[in-house]
C-alpha cells in the first residue's frame, strides 16, 4: 500500500489525540482504527498496524506512572503475565473463530461498565473495600480481559479498571496505572503474533507510535494530576462511545436484528 504525505499526517494526529484519551480512560483504538480505515486500510490491517501503534502508547502511558511510582510491580507484574498470554491465545483464535458473539454482548458489557462508573459512589481517590483476592483477579478476571484484547480489543481499558475498582477495591489512579501496564501487556504480545503473521504496515505504525507516545505522556500527567474527577467521567464518555461504536457496526448481529424488525 502506498500513501501520501497527508495520510500521515492525519494518521499521526489521530495518534497523538488517542494516545491521550487512552492514558486518561482508555479507548483510543476508537479513534485510531476508524482513520485508518478511513485511510484505505482493509480491517485486519487496520488491527494490526494499531496493535503496534497502541503498544507505544501504553508503553509510554505505562513509564510515565511508573517514573511517578504509582505501580506496584510486585501485585501487577503477575497480572500483565496472566493478560499477555491470553491476548496472545485471543489473537491466535479471532483467526479462526467468528466474533458475532462478542459484537453482540460487549457494547452492553460496556454500558454496564458506563452505568458503574457513572453511578458508583465509591469510585474515588481512595481505595476501596476489595471483593476477590489477587490471585483470583489474576487467574480469571485479568485472562478474560486478556484474550477479548487479543480477540477483538474497543474498551479493554475500561474493563481492567472497572476490575480493578470493582472488585480490587483501587483507588482510581493506582487502577489506571495498574490498566497501562496491563494494556501494555497485553498489546506487545498480540503485536508480536500479528508480526509473525506479517500483518503489519511498519511506516504507518512506527509514525503513529511515536504520536501516541507523546500524547500518552500527557494524558498521563493529566491522569495523575486531577485524579479521579478527570478519569471518572472520561470512562463513562469513552464506554459509552465504545458501546455505540460497537452497535452501529454493520456486522453486528444486534443491529441486523433491529434492521430485521422494520
Amino acid at each position: 500500500m502506498e500513501f501520501g504525505i497527508e495520510i500521515f499526517f492525519w494518521l499521526a494526529a489521530a495518534a497523538l489525540v488517542a494516545g491521550c484519551v487512552d492514558a486518561v480512560a482508555g479507548g483510543g483504538g476508537l479513534i485510531t482504527v476508524p482513520a485508518m480505515l478511513l485511510a484505505g486500510f482493509d480491517p485486519a490491517t487496520a488491527v494490526a498496524t494499531n496493535k503496534l501503534q497502541s503498544t507505544f502508547g501504553s508503553g509510554s502511558a505505562t513509564l510515565a506512572f511508573a517514573r511517578a511510582g504509582r505501580i506496584d510491580w510486585r501485585s501487577a507484574l503477575p497480572f500483565a503475565a496472566s493478560g499477555a498470554a491470553a491476548s496472545v491465545l485471543g489473537a491466535v483464535c479471532v483467526q479462526r473463530l467468528p466474533n458475532d458473539v462478542l459484537l453482540g454482548v460487549v457494547p452492553f458489557l460496556l454500558a454496564g461498565a458506563a452505568l458503574y462508573f457513572g453511578l458508583s459512589p465509591g469510585l474515588s481517590d481512595a481505595n476501596a473495600k476489595r471483593r476477590i483476592t489477587p490471585l483470583a483477579f489474576g487467574l480469571f478476571f485479568v485472562p478474560l480481559v486478556g484474550f477479548y484484547d487479543g480477540f477483538f480489543g474497543p474498551g479493554t481499558g475500561s474493563f481492567y479498571m472497572a476490575g480493578g475498582v470493582a472488585l480490587l477495591g483501587l483507588a482510581v489512579v493506582p487502577a489506571t496505572a495498574q490498566t497501562k501496564l496491563l494494556n501494555f501487556a497485553s498489546n506487545a504480545a498480540a503485536l508480536v503474533f500479528f508480526i509473525g503473521n506479517d500483518a503489519v504496515i511498519w511506516p504507518i505504525g512506527l509514525s503513529m507510535g511515536l504520536f501516541a507516545w507523546t500524547g500518552a505522556q500527557i494524558g498521563s500527567r493529566l491522569a495523575m494530576r486531577h485524579g479521579a474527577r478527570l478519569i471518572r467521567p472520561a470512562l463513562v464518555v469513552m464506554c459509552c462511545l465504545a458501546a455505540l461504536r460497537i452497535l452501529l457496526d454493520g456486522a453486528n448481529p444486534v443491529r441486523r436484528f433491529v434492521e430485521g424488525l422494520f
